[in-house]
């Protein structure tokens, strides 16, 4: 819920960014004083293995408005994203990764545009990544033409977490019973008014990339499932044209036996039998992404752990979000 007041909270999550936390808190910093409102910077530790947590408590002793909320596990940086915007309280609500490729002196100019017109969502949108290798901007430029044939025209091409929602859009998204809420889809999915701010993409600050080429390939499978049946249909189109095939490879089989051509050979069948069991072996894997969600679902587990919330420190403790999640799914399964 937003507090009286409080006009912007800005969500970071982190996992081991140690090296980069300084150089963001001295550009973060200046750009969130110059608006002359009150803020507060949520900055979410995904269970660093580092010295980033206490590089933050070193910060917050000269800087109160910043807020650290420690996870007990690494959750993922969805996960972590999630857990600061459910936990944030200004009237807006910008997100961004710490490690500078986004420019935080643009989260002024989405605040001062989404007041000028009245929208709901103000996305950051790259006009510029040419400091991200060459086959960074080919699987990127790949996911984004996907996802946007798939969720539709509403997802911005070329927009990451680097947004700012208003806090109707971020009572929204509460009300969601997504579990392991993919927010760069999730977000445009809503469909409120929303507008975007350009701007050049940088090189990472310090430190190295938490995106490698593993994590980005579970997040389009991530994407793909929670947003469309499509793969659904493409094993069922895979089986129509597998039977086609097979039929016509039986027509051509009993043509060649009436000529009396038959040549005898293992080749052929070979090649059949291959085509086949992968096109089961495919279908088969699409049908279990789906019903692993659908178990996953079932289980209602939290997706991440509050360890520590320095506001707790000041305002006293509470429920945290992961805990009050467990309780109300036990009392819906006593009955209560």
């Amino acid at each position: 819920m937003s507090e009286p007041g409080l006009t912007l909270s800005v969500v970071i999550p982190m996992y081991n960014e140690e090296q980069v936390v300084p150089l963001l808190i001295e550009r973060l910093r200046p750009a969130l004083d110059g608006i002359g409102e009150p803020y507060e910077v949520v900055a979410v530790d995904d269970g660093s293995h580092d010295a980033t947590y206490a590089v933050l408590l070193g910060v917050r002793r000269t800087w109160p408005q910043l807020r650290i909320v420690r996870l007990r596990r690494n959750s993922g940086h969805q996960a972590a994203l999630n857990a600061g915007l459910m936990l944030s309280r200004g009237a807006y609500v910008a997100s961004i990764d710490a490690d500078l490729q986004d420019p935080p002196e643009k989260i002024p100019e989405m605040l001062e545009l989404a007041r000028a017109q009245g929208l709901d969502i103000v996305y950051g949108v790259r006009s510029d990544r040419g400091t991200d290798t060459a086959f960074k901007r080919l699987t990127a430029g790949f996911y984004y033409r996907l996802m946007r044939r798939l969720v539709g025209r509403n997802v911005p091409s070329q927009g990451g977490d680097f947004r700012l929602l208003s806090r109707t859009t971020v009572e929204a998204l509460r009300e969601l019973p997504e579990r392991a809420p993919v927010l760069r889809l999730l977000v445009p999915w809503i469909g409120f008014p929303s507008g975007q701010v350009s701007y050049v993409r940088e090189e990472r600050a310090a430190g190295s990339t938490k995106y490698p080429l593993r994590k980005m390939i579970i997040l389009a499978v991530d994407s793909i499932t929670n947003f469309s049946a499509a793969p659904l249909r493409l094993a069922t189109w895979l089986g129509i044209s597998g039977m086609a095939l097979c039929a016509a490879l039986v027509v051509s089989g009993l043509v060649a036996y009436a000529r009396g051509s038959v040549v005898p050979g293992w080749s052929s069948l070979f090649l059949a039998v291959l085509f086949l069991g992968a096109i089961q072996l495919l279908c088969l894997g699409l049908l279990g992404e789906y019903i692993g969600r659908l178990y996953t679902a079932v289980q209602n587990r939290p997706a991440y752990f509050i360890a520590s919330d320095t506001e707790e420190q000041v305002a006293g403790p509470r429920v945290p979000a992961s805990r009050t999640s467990v309780e109300n799914s036990v009392q819906e399964r006593i009955g209560l």
